[in-house]
């Protein structure tokens, strides 16, 4: 008997563009075995051996040397065999670096379920914005194009999975056994990433897109991180300690690694392990992402998932708002000490725009606001223990838990915010933007201020995965007047104190799957909200729309809005509002 043929060598997921320089760029790759992938460009060829991690194949390509401003069109091999392009249904892959001087342009998102794009798929999730952008990327010319695509949070659901994702852990276990339908082991996050990611018009924009990512709580599990009765009651389980090391050790897998620069991963340990091997045979990493996400998860303080970019004059801030989290009673706090000295050392004037990705809004609907900070201190004794004992179970129910219910994490970046829009800590910028998703619901606020620079929240959540019908009413209803109200007295009979800001809804809120696009301009920060719209069942050829845009600018001289723009705002929270009503999306 012949023995049978070795599998031919291909990618499996991949190549994703992710950290770019001015002169350097990284690719990411899964393959279906073991191997050196190449990169080639007329520039030159780089190379890297591929590392296992239970069972899985990957390598991440570091290209050096690069010419700012370049444009160049690369090849991917394995062992030497051609492996990508696959296709000729899309332009070329190209790695563009960035070039001095060039304005930046960055698409932002979050919250994205893995579903087929048919008539079907789209009647229950939705058209998914991500796909509908790459479809309109591969008919654009590519200096309208963004620089980076941000990716805030849940790019998978480890807890909510799909038909598909079901059928193959029915494959492996029982699936009446916990965790049941949900995620258990890094064998089932590695087949969702590969749903989530195989896409080909996505697949293709990830060639070409250089993409940041952070995770949100689904990425692990819902309400991951809520609090220490949260936490407590799922470590009482028999399947969490297995699902928190496989999630974190797939994230660093999937996602942070292509987060950090040349000189962030020189200092990672996994790293280290990766590129200190000099054996013949593939390292294997299974052991070393297991110990580490354990520790991780135990030890917080042991690794840092927030990252900064710079890019010229504008600065990104990515700030990790679940895993850092201070949970015991007395010293709650969204980010412990640690992860906020690290904020508030990069967090600081000197840039024309500050941008701060984080995958919870900073500044909710104010009625929201005021009913997560009045549920945190109830939470926490301020009625005594059984009203506690509800505020906790309204936590954990209506996911009361975003920056709003952390009140001394919120009131200590605000006080940073504010001084460095001040000018107190550095030149102040023109604008200080905070980035966000999580809710799914689109929206922009701003801070009310007669001087120093803008303070604005910009939300785009989801990018498929619309809110259900019922829950948009309660949604819209937090960003209006007598929630405020109602809130704000609830807040203060609970002992907590006025927010030390205050902001008010420019735009929104609006529930189409949306992508966000942002662009640096002499005008000032220019922020629009598209989605895909499908005629007659054309899944495959979406149409681009914009939702909704604005344009953050200097301050007027006055320092003030004028009554015009008042009543602009108040018409267009009624249009929002009476979309709400007729059942748009």
């Amino acid at each position: 008997m012949e023995p049978e043929a070795a599998p031919a060598p291909t990618l499996l997921l991949g190549p994703m563009l992710r950290h770019v320089e001015e002169t350097s760029a990284s690719l990411w790759v899964e393959t279906n075995q073991a191997g050196t992938v190449g990169v080639e460009t007329d520039a030159g060829t780089w190379v890297a051996r591929t590392f296992g991690v239970h069972g899985h194949h990957y390598a991440l390509v570091a290209l050096d040397g690069l010419a700012a401003g370049a444009e160049l069109p690369y090849r991917v091999t394995l062992d030497g065999h051609p492996v990508w392009p696959e296709s000729s249904d899309y332009p070329p892959s190209v790695i563009r670096t960035p070039g001095r001087g060039v304005p930046l342009r960055l698409a932002f998102g979050s919250c994205r379920t893995s579903v087929p794009h048919d008539a079907a798929g789209n009647r229950k999730h939705g058209v998914d914005a991500l796909r509908s952008y790459a479809v309109h990327m591969a008919s654009t010319q590519a200096p309208d194009w963004p620089g980076l695509a941000l990716l805030l949070g849940d790019q998978v659901y480890a807890d909510v999975t799909s038909n598909a994702m079901q059928e193959f852990i029915r494959s492996r276990r029982d699936i009446n056994e916990p965790p049941g339908a949900e995620l258990r082991d890094f064998e089932e996050y590695a087949h969702l990433y590969g749903l989530a990611w195989s896409e080909p018009a996505i697949r293709w924009m990830f060639s070409m897109l250089p993409t940041a990512m952070i995770f949100d709580d689904h990425d692990i599990r819902d309400d991951w991180n809520a609090s220490l009765s949260w936490r407590r009651s799922m470590e009482a389980t028999s399947w969490w300690h297995d699902r928190i090391v496989a999630g974190l050790g797939s994230y660093w897998v999937y996602q942070h690694l292509g987060n950090l620069s040349p000189a962030e991963r020189a200092q990672d340990p996994l790293w280290q392990r990766i590129a200190g091997h000099d054996g013949d045979a593939e390292l294997d990493l299974s052991a070393d992402i297991d110990a580490f996400a354990d520790r991780a998860d135990r030890e917080p303080t042991t690794y840092r998932w927030s990252y900064c970019r710079d890019f010229d004059d504008v600065r990104l801030l990515v700030v990790d708002s679940r895993a850092a989290r201070a949970l015991e009673p007395g010293s709650r706090s969204l980010l412990d000490d640690e992860e906020m000295a690290w904020v508030e050392q990069r967090l600081h004037g000197g840039f024309r725009h500050l941008l701060i990705g984080t995958s919870l809004p900073f500044l909710l609907p104010n009625g929201l606001h005021h009913v997560e900070s009045w549920d945190e201190a109830i939470s926490e004794g301020a009625w005594g223990r059984t009203w506690s004992r509800m505020g906790e179970t309204v936590r954990q129910a209506v996911d009361l838990e975003h920056w709003a219910a952390f009140q001394s994490s919120f009131r200590r970046v605000a006080e940073l915010v504010t001084d460095t829009a001040d000018g107190r800590r550095g030149t102040a910028p023109r604008t200080v933007a905070f980035l966000s998703g999580d809710v799914h619901f689109s929206y922009a606020s701003e801070v009310k201020r007669v001087t120093g620079s803008r303070i604005i929240q910009a939300v785009c959540s989801p990018m498929r995965n619309p809110m259900p019908p019922a829950l948009r009413l309660f949604a819209s209803s937090m960003a209006y007047g007598p929630a405020r109200l109602v809130g704000s007295v609830l807040a203060r009979a609970a002992g907590v104190p006025p927010p030390p800001l205050d902001w008010s809804g420019i735009r929104g809120p609006w529930f189409d799957n949306n992508l966000a696009i942002l662009e640096d301009s002499e005008q000032g920060l220019r922020i629009s909200w598209s989605r895909g719209v499908v005629k007659h069942d054309d899944g495959g050829q979406p149409r681009w729309e914009i939702v909704a845009d604005i344009t953050v600018g200097q301050r007027d001289a006055g320092g003030t809005t004028s009554r015009q723009s008042a009543m602009n705002r108040l018409r267009r929270r009624w249009a929002s509002l009476r979309r709400v009503l007729r059942g748009r999306r």
